[in-house]
């Protein structure tokens, strides 16, 4: 099932997200509504029905993977926050014509930083060095952050 863009996800859908890799890079996944609920109650009102809402929605479009634990279901992130990140980019990039693509990635890099630059530089370099020796690109671990 495609997945939802991360630039379409709403603000409670983002937090939810937020909240699950969050729990995942910490080693506490697969997580509850009740885990969910409670740490985003933190910062604001939110009904208990409403994020099981959500996480129900978010799992139904495939972006979280849901299984049943005795009466209640437990989530996990389907991809990380960069593998979703990245299918957004492709998907956006995709649908344009050369030129545009090209126009479009310079103004994305038009005020990167000369760390960016150089962080972009280096996957350029890993990249072009895997479609040199025909390797698969790296699966990288679930919920973890650069």
């Amino acid at each position: 099932m495609p997945h939802k863009a991360i630039n379409k996800l709403g603000e409670l859908e983002r937090a939810v997200m937020d909240t699950v890799w969050q729990a995942q890079a910490e080693g506490r996944s697969p997580v509850s509504v009740r885990t969910v609920h409670d740490e985003l109650s933190r910062s604001r009102d939110l009904a208990y029905t409403t994020v099981m809402t959500v996480m129900g929605r978010l799992a139904d479009g495939g972006l979280l993977t849901q299984e049943r634990s005795g009466r209640a279901y437990l989530y996990a992130a389907a991809d990380s926050r960069e593998e979703l990140t990245a299918t957004t980019m492709r998907e956006h990039l995709s649908g344009m014509a050369t030129a545009d693509r090209r126009t479009a990635m310079l103004h994305f890099l038009g005020d990167a930083t000369v760390e960016e630059i150089a962080d972009l530089k280096a996957a350029l370099a890993e990249v072009e060095q895997r479609h040199a020796t025909g390797a698969a690109a790296p699966s990288p671990a679930r919920g973890t952050e650069p």
